[in-house]
C-alpha cells in the first residue's frame, strides 16, 4: 500500500515549508503524481539547498511569505484554493530553539494557528495534515516506543513548542472541524536523505565532512533515535491524506510514521554505516562538546499506522543511508543533476511499493 497517483492526479495541494528539506521532497513527489501544488514558505534555509538544486520552484506557484503573518497566510489560501493541506514550515531544530526560543513559539504554535484559521475559512479545504514531530512526547527515554496516546511535553523549546502544536490541532479539530474539514497529525522520527543542510543534524555534519575530506564529527555518539529515509514519513503523509479525504472522520487524528525496531540505533553505528560506504571516510568519535540538553533514547511507536493505513516503511536502513550517500556524491561530482537524481530516487521507491 502506498499513495495512489490517480487520487492525486489533478488535486489542487498546498504545502507550507516547501522550500525546505522534507517540503521539498514532497512537492516534487506530489508534482510527479500530477497534483497542482502551491507553496507557501520562507526563503530557502540553507545555501546550498534541495529546493533550488532540484530546481522546484519551477514545479509549483511559489509564494515566499511568514505563516506567522495571517495575510500572507490567508492570501496564499485564496489564490491556491486547495483541496489539501500539508503544513509542514518550522523552526525544526532543536538546537537553535535554546538560542531562539520566542521564534521557535511563534512559527511551531502560533504559525499553526495562523494555517488552521486560514483553512476553516477556505471552503475549498477537504483534508489537513499537521506535520509535528517525534519530539512532541513527554521524553522519559524508556525503552518501548512512544505511541500517540502518550502525555505530550519537551524539556527543551523545540519540543516543547511540537507538543504544543499537536494541542493546537487538536484543539481546532474538536472544536472546528468536527464535520470536515477532516484535520490529523504526523509525528515522524529522525528523517534524513539528500538536500538536507541543517546545521547540528548528525546525517548533514557528515556528509558534509565526508565530502570534504575531513573527519565528521560525532557529537553524542550513544544517543539513539528512531532513523529513516525522508520519503518513508512522506509516503504515510500522503496516505493518511488520502484516508482523510476518502474515509474522513475515522483518520482525523494523531499518526506516528517511524522506523522498524532495526532502524533505531546509536549515532555512532549509524555513522560507521555511512563510514563504510563512503571511500576513506574517517569519524572524530572524540569531538563530544558539552551543549544543551538533548534526548539519550527516543523510540516511536508506528503500529497504529501499519494497522489503519497499512503504511509500511519500504527501505532498511543500510540502503537507506546508501541513496543518502549517493545523493551527497553525485552532488559533489555533478550538481547539475540533483533534480534527476531525487526523481530517481522517488522513483524507486514507489517502485519497491508496487513490488
Amino acid at each position: 500500500m502506498g499513495p495512489d497517483p490517480q487520487f492525486w492526479n489533478g488535486r489542487k495541494v498546498l504545502v507550507t515549508g516547501h522550500t525546505g528539506f522534507k517540503g521539498g521532497w514532497l512537492a516534487l513527489w506530489l508534482r510527479q503524481m500530477g497534483a497542482e501544488v502551491s507553496g507557501l514558505a520562507l526563503a530557502p534555509p540553507t545555501q546550498p539547498n534541495l529546493f533550488d538544486l532540484a530546481a522546484i520552484r519551477g514545479d509549483l506557484d511559489h509564494r515566499i511569505g511568514d505563516i506567522g503573518d495571517p495575510a500572507a497566510v490567508s492570501a496564499a489560501f485564496a489564490a491556491a484554493q486547495p483541496q489539501i493541506v500539508f503544513h509542514l514550515a518550522a523552526q525544526a531544530l532543536v538546537r537553535p530553539s535554546y538560542s531562539q526560543p520566542v521564534a521557535t513559539f511563534a512559527t511551531n504554535v502560533m504559525g499553526t494557528v495562523q494555517v488552521l484559521e486560514a483553512a476553516r475559512t477556505c471552503a475549498s479545504v477537504a483534508a489537513i495534515v499537521v506535520v509535528t514531530s517525534d519530539k512532541c512526547y513527554e521524553n522519559r527515554e524508556w525503552l518501548w516506543g512512544y505511541r500517540e496516546d502518550e502525555p505530550l511535553g519537551g524539556r527543551d523549546p523545540y519540543s516543547a513548542s511540537k507538543g504544543c502544536a499537536e494541542i493546537v490541532t487538536a484543539a481546532y479539530r474538536q472544536s472546528f472541524f468536527a464535520n470536515g474539514p477532516w484535520l490529523a497529525s504526523a509525528r515522524a522520527g529522525n528523517v534524513f536523505g539528500g538536500g538536507d543542510w541543517a546545521a547540528d543534524r548528525l546525517i548533514p555534519d557528515i556528509m558534509q565532512a565526508f565530502s570534504a575530506g575531513r573527519p565528521a564529527p560525532i557529537r553524542r555518539p550513544l544517543a539513539v533515535r528512531p532513523w529513516q529515509h525522508v520519503l518513508e514519513p512522506l509516503a504515510g503523509y500522503l496516505t493518511l491524506a488520502e484516508h482523510l479525504v476518502l474515509q474522513g472522520s475515522a483518520f482525523a487524528q494523531a499518526f506516528n510514521f517511524g522506523p522498524p525496531p532495526d532502524s533505531e540505533l546509536p549515532v555512532l553505528a549509524v555513522a560507521q554505516m555511512l563510514q563504510n560506504v563512503w571511500p576513506d571516510a574517517q569519524l572524530d568519535v572524540a569531538h563530544t562538546p558539552q551543549g544543551p540538553h538533548e534526548a539519550g533514547l527516543l523510540r516511536l511507536d508506528a503500529s497504529k499506522a501499519r494497522a489503519l493505513l497499512q503504511w509500511r516503511p519500504r527501505l532498511g536502513l543500510a540502503e537507506a543511508l546508501e541513496w543518502t550517500a549517493q545523493w551527497y556524491r553525485q552532488f559533489s561530482s555533478d550538481p547539475a543533476q540533483m533534480r534527476e537524481l531525487t526523481l530517481s530516487q522517488i522513483r524507486r521507491y514507489i517502485a519497491i511499493g508496487r513490488g
